[in-house]
């Protein structure tokens, strides 16, 4: 094994903290990369604004943060793992490409985890200007390493800690505390969508799915107002404030449903009524989506889960829009579904008993196999364009903070603005 100098007289390495940002799916894509890295800095530069001034750069593939003050290093991290399109999170540091710094840094680096027992370094360059090679980077760290650490042994799989030094352009970065983030792409890479968000488990989690894909979400909350409380309104906004640090959330709409629901009750066949509750839902959703130009609805339904989400019914129900219809959760069990709203941090608040328009005028044997032409039918008895007119006219809503979506809210022109801007309420 090649050996160097053992001369370390430098306790403190001349080098500064930093946090490099990994990303996957974003480094596979091809002539527009460039652009979705754009996005994920974008987002991280407004997820980060807490901690200004902070220098964000490409670099070889990923990201690197520096921070003003490294006692911020832990939280800029953890904000960073939450940002939709980053996989993975490194602290560690970044030095000049000398022996002294490389192994000042490497041993910091193997004492940053805590409690250990084997390690390994694994080393890399990205390019042969470095005149090094990651095999022999590996050797010297790793044998420097020994004898900073000679109770330690070294394992080549599966160690408790590995070191990483990567030589990359210019300078040398080394980390060994390294954390899983969400992954996906950057919010605002793949458009808006509309997400029908109630207060209980399952249409939040496709939300978030949806955000983690790279979709702006705007909300359109149905509330049993004013048959029902208005307690289901203060839960979704529990869970927007949630969902909020993701920052793929931008806005959610607060539609008074109760009304509408209960003159679809008093005319239609029972085993129609929920089937002619979502159609309207889904033609208020589609009329939020042309104000917000938005590309696609979003539900959080799951085949089979309840008697209106069969296939048939799916199918007549999307049969009332031309938009398409999205179902994030379409595949998933209650467990599964359950098991990531608790990661999310949503699943207490819709655990909480409130009524909404979900429950309102339930007939005892809703239609599992409701025809197209029979809820047509029966929607001829209905004024729907008025009553859309109408919702429309009150809509409330609440923005929460998403850069993407405000960035494109800006490059309207007014003209546009004041054409699509909704009779709405903001209520802050």
């Amino acid at each position: 094994m090649p050996r160097r100098s053992t001369t370390r007289n430098r306790t403190l390495p001349l080098s500064e903290r930093v946090c490099l940002i990994h990303y996957h799916e974003i480094g596979l894509k091809g002539r527009n990369r460039s652009t979705f890295e754009r996005r994920l800095l974008a987002n991280l530069e407004a997820a980060l604004s807490s901690w200004e001034p902070i220098s964000i750069t490409r670099i070889a593939g990923r990201l690197l943060i520096i921070p003003k003050n490294e006692e911020d290093l832990d939280r800029i991290c953890e904000a960073c793992r939450r940002t939709p399109g980053v996989v993975r999170v490194s602290c560690g540091w970044r030095c000049e490409r000398s022996e002294e710094e490389m192994d000042a840094c490497a041993k910091l680096a193997l004492f940053d985890c805590g409690d250990f027992e084997t390690f390994k370094v694994a080393a890399r360059r990205s390019n042969t200007d470095y005149p090094v090679d990651s095999m022999t980077l590996n050797q010297t760290i790793g044998a420097y390493l020994c004898e900073a650490a000679p109770d330690k042994k070294v394992q080549m799989k599966d160690p408790d800690v590995t070191v990483h030094v990567e030589v990359v352009q210019g300078s040398v970065y080394v980390y060994s505390r390294t954390e899983p983030a969400v992954g996906g792409l950057p919010v605002g890479s793949s458009g808006r969508v509309v997400s029908l968000l109630s207060s209980g488990i399952d249409s939040p989690v496709a939300s978030w799915r949806m955000m983690k894909r790279g979709a702006v979400v705007i909300g359109a909350h149905f509330s049993g107002r004013p048959e029902t409380s208005d307690a289901s309104e203060y839960l979704v906004d529990e869970i927007a404030e949630t969902l909020a640090p993701y920052a793929g959330l931008a806005r959610v709409y607060t539609v008074a449903f109760g009304t509408y629901q209960k003159r679809i009750a008093e005319v239609c066949p029972p085993k129609l009524r929920i089937i002619l509750y979502r159609r309207l839902m889904l033609r208020v959703a589609s009329r939020i989506a042309e104000v917000e130009h938005a590309q696609a609805l979003v539900t959080g339904e799951s085949l089979g889960q309840v008697a209106s989400q069969t296939l048939d019914n799916i199918r007549t129900v999307d049969s009332c829009v031309d938009l398409p219809v999205l179902r994030p959760l379409i595949g998933t069990d209650k467990t599964e579904i359950i098991e990531e709203a608790e990661d999310l941090g949503t699943f207490e608040i819709s655990s909480r008993p409130a009524e909404d328009c979900c429950t309102l005028f339930m007939p005892r044997s809703p239609a599992t196999h409701a025809r197209i032409r029979e809820c047509e039918a029966a929607e001829k008895d209905y004024p729907l364009k008025d009553w859309i007119d109408e919702i429309m006219g009150d809509l409330e809503y609440k923005d929460y903070p998403c850069p993407a979506y405000h960035e494109g809210e800006a490059s309207h022109t007014e003209h546009e603005a004041a054409e699509d801007k909704p009779a709405a309420e903001r209520t802050d």
